[in-house]
């Protein structure tokens, strides 16, 4: 039975950057469960494997708009140092989470200057083409 929309799904993935590097991957766990068409995966992931049945496996290139978006150069900023609570650490690549009227925000610290440093709420793997080797386990 190949996958189509509302198909409860398990596959196994690795997911790599371009230059090789593995990101992610599922074949030290369980396999991957979702649902075809309820949005729960990157668009590219479902895309690349609808269609597809049992056993098989795919490799696929997902393009930056159809994974994690591409970088959005609004969504790094800078606050002063004086903002930020003493007992965290002031170093590039800690990870935050800033909390205001409008909800929670995952931000990385990027760069640490004398009066502010600068903030980058991207998601880590915005502008990046991720490439898939998914196997398909099971189609229910």
């Amino acid at each position: 039975m190949s996958v189509k929309r509302g198909d409860t799904v398990r596959a196994h993935y690795t997911g790599t950057l371009a230059d090789g590097t593995v990101f992610d991957s599922s074949r030290e766990r369980e396999p991957l469960e979702f649902t075809m068409g309820r949005g729960m995966l990157i668009p590219g992931f479902e895309a690349a494997v609808e269609g597809h049945e049992h056993g098989e496996t795919v490799t696929v290139t997902v393009p930056s708009d159809q994974a994690y978006g591409d970088m959005d150069p609004e969504l790094v900023f800078t606050v002063s140092r004086a903002q930020v609570p003493g007992h965290i650490p002031l170093e590039v690549g800690t990870a935050l989470q800033l909390s205001n009227e409008q909800g929670q925000m995952d931000v990385v610290i990027t760069d640490v200057g004398e009066d502010e440093i600068t903030l980058d709420a991207n998601h880590p793997l915005a502008g990046e083409d991720l490439t898939f080797e998914i196997e398909i386990v099971s189609v229910g």
